[in-house]
């Protein structure tokens, strides 16, 4: 059964056009990966899945319900976590009241947040302010686990990051595929990378759903004439 189904969206910022015919579908436990070169619609599809932009045209059910008219706490409620672009963590609370102001009902919780990034057990009681790049980005990872979500929403989440700390942000993403049957959005442009953990791959060309399906079948050719510079 499908956890996310996105058919034919159509989205605007004010009189511009941002998203022309954007499909994509997302099963229980299944990893996609969304691509497509810079200023495609990725971001912008994320913000009406994560209800921060109105859709005005095509349908968008989560979890067999339509929530086309839901504002975005209640999308986050639904079971919808969200890693933004920018990490955006609250600068002056510490690393355990960043999570803590997140937290819903479920198994994660802070120890799980932990055990997935142990440096942010001993960061605990550090103001976010003072992380590095890399620590702020597993924060907000920690912090959208914490909501327990349904479908995590990974948007840029290595972008300008350390390599040694791509590859823990990566480790931690095929984990939470391996041990949780988590459903997984990811933006990113390292294909090499997503190719380890992703199912399906999604590929937007200004604002339309161009080429989807198995990571597998992402033939040179795809990515030469869709991702490539």
């Amino acid at each position: 059964m499908s956890l996310l189904k996105l058919s034919q969206i159509a989205a605007f910022y004010g009189p511009s056009q941002a998203l022309f015919d954007v499909s994509l579908e997302i099963e229980k436990g299944q990893v996609v990966a969304l691509m497509g070169r810079n200023g495609m619609g990725k971001s912008t599809t994320v913000k009406v899945i994560c209800r921060m932009l109105k859709h005005q045209g095509g349908s968008l059910l989560f979890d067999g319900r339509d929530i086309a008219g839901f504002p975005s706490f209640r999308a986050a409620r639904a079971g919808i976590g969200l890693v933004p672009e920018g990490r955006r963590c609250f600068s002056n609370l510490s690393v355990h009241e960043n999570l803590s102001a997140a937290m819903r009902p479920g198994n994660w919780d802070f120890a799980a947040v932990a055990h997935l990034f142990p440096r942010l057990a001993e960061r605990r009681d550090q103001l976010a302010a003072s992380l590095s790049g890399g620590e702020q980005q597993m924060l907000a990872i920690g912090r959208a686990l914490m909501t327990n979500p349904q479908l995590l929403i990974l948007d840029e989440a290595t972008e300008g990051l350390a390599p040694v700390v791509r590859q823990e942000i990566w480790q931690a993403i095929a984990r939470l595929k391996a041990d949780t049957g988590m459903a997984i959005l990811v933006i990113d442009k390292s294909i090499r990378e997503l190719s380890r953990v992703a199912d399906t791959a999604v590929i937007l060309e200004k604002g339309v759903t161009v080429w989807d399906g198995p990571f597998a079948d992402l033939s040179p050719d795809i990515t030469d004439r869709y991702l490539g510079v």
